[in-house]
């Protein structure tokens, strides 16, 4: 197999930037306003492609994906101008006049590799980062999500020139054929182990990346918890979209006094989103692919289902299942579950759930339900996350307002909103000093000012 040779393209893609188109706001506007019409006038066609590739219904297509990454572009677009503004920073007496400006830069050609389980919101989420930046862009979405990677490559080239934003579509010889070529930013989602593989890559050239990787998130149920609404919380950010959600809770942390409760709520809940039987029900996703079933399926043994447990492998189908009876070192608290499976675990003191956390690797979230501030407060206080929430899990991406990302192993970079477009650029600090009183003081022989020195170093910051 021949290796791709994506040299032009990027050569192609630099030579644009480097002429200066990118640097106007006007510029920056057209192109954040043809991401936004990409998904307004291609919508059903982008929620057919989620359902062919994840069974996504409407709904969760619009919030995770395609009206999604509409709302990003609207958001950017009412936000930019502010963003370009260079900051003010106050001039030191001793060096007026002259005034302090920082400036945000755009990085130049960047690489967004993207993931499948939300596949159009982290290819362009990151790309609405990079053009409000100034930046242009070449996209590789995940060929896992097939029916919409093969959609972003034919619906980008309606809509951008490819010294802009272009696609390559491919598999492992194509991604490391890319990551070989010298990029000024590279932003990736994925798991940890391939995040290595690309930081070491972007090392080659010193160039800077956003890492988005996930992690094992660990969700605390305390005992003063309202647990319906926790448990409903829950289910919804575990089982939408199938539990293919960066953000999900991974598992339960649960004061031994209200498990049973908690658990209980936990059944109900799943009948009332799903149904009797959630095979059936319009709102329930699949698995991706046999790959990740069959990784799923084993991982249902390492503990008792009381809700779930059932599987098809003709149709990709995992019931949404909550394990109890979980063993620390069972398989599934080994890596990150990634499926429609919550294991539940006892947990008796905040101590003990902050000495779990700090135990393990630092996960992307850390959700707490409790309705006593004391135990939030401590909790936030004494462990590590990228994000978290009180009484809430998995929705904090929708925010433009607030940084999204990991910290070690769950990631590194945050993006989303001015965040995104910090990430994308380079803050530049200028220094303006007028040359109409230039003191000797500064210069030597030292001696000769030394009185004056004194004063001068007393005025410094």
């Amino acid at each position: 197999m021949s290796i791709p040779d994506y040299s032009s393209l990027v050569a192609n893609q630099r030579a644009y930037f480097l002429e200066g188109h990118t640097r106007s706001l006007a510029w920056r506007k057209t192109q954040l306003e043809a991401v936004k019409a990409l998904f307004t006038d291609h919508h059903d066609e982008l929620c057919d492609a989620l359902w062919k590739d994840l069974r996504r219904n409407v709904n969760d297509a619009d919030l995770m994906d395609v009206n999604y990454c509409a709302k990003e572009a609207a958001y950017a677009l009412e936000h930019v101008e502010s963003w370009m503004k260079p900051l003010h920073e106050p001039m030191p007496v001793v060096f007026e006049p002259g005034y302090i400006r920082v400036h945000r830069d755009p990085l130049g050609v960047a690489l967004i590799i993207g993931a499948w389980n939300e596949p159009l919101m982290l290819l362009f989420g990151p790309l609405v980062a990079a053009l409000a930046a100034g930046n242009t862009a070449v996209l590789k979405p995940s060929e896992v999500a097939a029916h919409c990677a093969s959609a972003v490559a034919r619906l980008v080239p309606k809509y951008f020139d490819p010294r802009i934003v272009a696609v390559v579509e491919g598999v492992v010889p194509e991604t490391t054929a890319l990551l070989a070529q010298q990029w000024d930013m590279i932003f990736f989602t994925g798991s940890p182990s391939v995040g290595k593989i690309v930081h070491q890559a972007a090392a080659n050239n010193l160039t800077p990346c956003v890492l988005e990787l996930g992690g094992k998130n660990p969700t605390i149920v305390h005992s003063s918890a309202n647990l319906k609404v926790a448990a409903r919380r829950i289910a919804y950010g575990r089982f939408a979209n199938s539990g293919h959600i960066c953000t999900a809770p991974d598992h339960v942390l649960v004061w031994p006094q209200v498990k049973d409760e908690f658990v209980q709520h936990m059944k109900d809940t799943i009948r009332e989103f799903y149904g009797d039987d959630p095979k059936q029900s319009p709102d329930y996703g699949r698995v991706i692919n046999r790959r990740n079933f069959d990784r799923l399926a084993a991982l249902l043994g390492s503990g008792t289902a009381v809700a779930g447990g059932q599987t098809d492998p003709d149709e990709l189908y995992i019931a949404p299942t909550v394990l109890v009876d979980v063993a620390v070192d069972s398989p599934i608290m080994q890596e990150e579950v990634f499926g429609p499976i919550l294991p539940v675990l006892e947990i008796e003191s905040i101590d003990a759930v902050i000495q779990w956390i700090i135990d393990r690797p630092s996960p992307l979230g850390v959700y707490i339900f409790a309705e006593d501030d004391d135990v939030v407060n401590e909790i936030l206080a004494f462990t590590r996350s990228g994000d978290a929430e009180v009484n809430d899990c998995a929705i904090h991406p929708l925010f433009p307002e607030l940084p999204f990302g990991g910290v070690g192993n769950s990631g590194m970079g945050k993006y989303h909103g001015r965040w995104g477009f910090e990430a994308f650029t380079n803050a530049r600090g200028v220094l303006h000093h007028s040359t109409a009183i230039d003191p000797g003081v500064r210069y030597p022989p030292y001696d000769k000012h030394r009185v004056e020195r004194v004063i001068v170093n007393k005025l410094m910051p």
